[in-house]
């Protein structure tokens, strides 16, 4: 394992991260890294930066695209329960980021904590909400923030409360190499009430995205005031697909990878997908999907 031999109980070489997304297609990590404690991350990010290595962090793989290569250096999960932790004090909730929205979600609401109501079958980690802000008309993550708890490239913790962070629509100024933990400030509500408000976003959210059964991802940002789902339809590309990726029949704002799909399939999709919406309406749609 060269490099990483200190942290062989937490690391995996050569492991494949399709079944870590969403999509379940791309390379192999050079490495994959469990740390199981604070302490145990720090010293992988500091190794990482002493000598070189390039690192990222996996989320859920929400709406992530891994290319068909092997991807270099260190890819980081946070999965063990020391960042997936979501505790409740008073009207305050303070999550980990590697835990799931969902568990977050429904812990505020066995509280009687409202506000995430809104959020409810939108499939991220905290961290990765936080990082593009989610949500939608009804309220982002970002509006709930009181502090966040960040790792630097150099293993030191540090703390960006309040008035440093800036959430956008889909978007923030949490740019730090890695989120450990956030904590938010809710209001009290009926609990009754609470899940009604959760039934609602979900039933509505559901019906907007693919089948649960499917490997999908979303592809584009929505331009300033327009919807690129209606752009894409109004191009004619429902239901498009190239090699195995297809836009969804449900939503043309999703990728489908059916069994058998690559990466480069769905790469030459996105790539047909802008260049049609740029020719009929002169609109440069922007992605959403990350690509590694």
């Amino acid at each position: 394992m060269g490099a990483l031999d200190d942290f062989a109980e937490i690391t995996k070489a050569n492991e494949p991260l399709g079944p870590y997304t969403f999509l379940k297609i791309g390379g192999p990590a050079e490495y994959l890294v469990q740390p199981r404690t604070v302490p145990e991350l720090a010293a992988v990010v500091q190794r990482c930066t002493t000598l070189r290595i390039p690192f990222r962090v996996l989320g859920g793989g929400v709406n992530l695209l891994v290319r068909d290569e092997p991807v270099a250096g260190a890819v980081i999960r946070l999965s063990a329960p020391a960042f997936t932790e979501v505790k409740v004090d008073g009207t305050r909730v303070r999550a980990g980021c590697g835990a799931g929205l969902p568990a977050l979600i429904s812990e505020a609401a066995r509280h009687g904590l409202a506000g995430f109501e809104g959020l409810v079958g939108i499939p991220a980690t905290v961290g990765g909400a936080l990082r593009c802000n989610a949500g939608d008309r009804t309220g982002e993550i970002g509006q709930f923030v009181r502090r966040v708890e960040v790792l630097d490239d150099r293993g030191q913790v540090d703390v960006r409360d309040r008035d440093e962070l800036r959430f956008a629509e889909s978007a923030s100024n949490l740019d730090d190499a890695v989120l450990l933990a956030a904590e938010f400030a809710l209001e009290r509500d009926a609990t009754e009430a609470i899940v009604k408000r959760m039934r609602k976003a979900w039933i509505l959210r559901k019906a907007a995205q693919p089948f649960s059964f499917q490997a999908a991802a979303r592809m584009f940002k929505n331009p300033r005031g327009m919807n690129a789902t209606t752009l894409i339809e109004q191009a004619g590309l429902a239901r498009t697909r190239v090699g195995g990726a297809e836009v969804s029949e449900r939503n043309a704002n999703y990728v489908v990878a059916h069994p058998g799909t690559s990466a480069r399939d769905v790469l030459r999709l996105l790539e047909l997908v802008q260049s049609k919406v740029r020719e009929r309406s002169g609109i440069e749609l922007q992605r959403e999907i990350v690509v590694w």
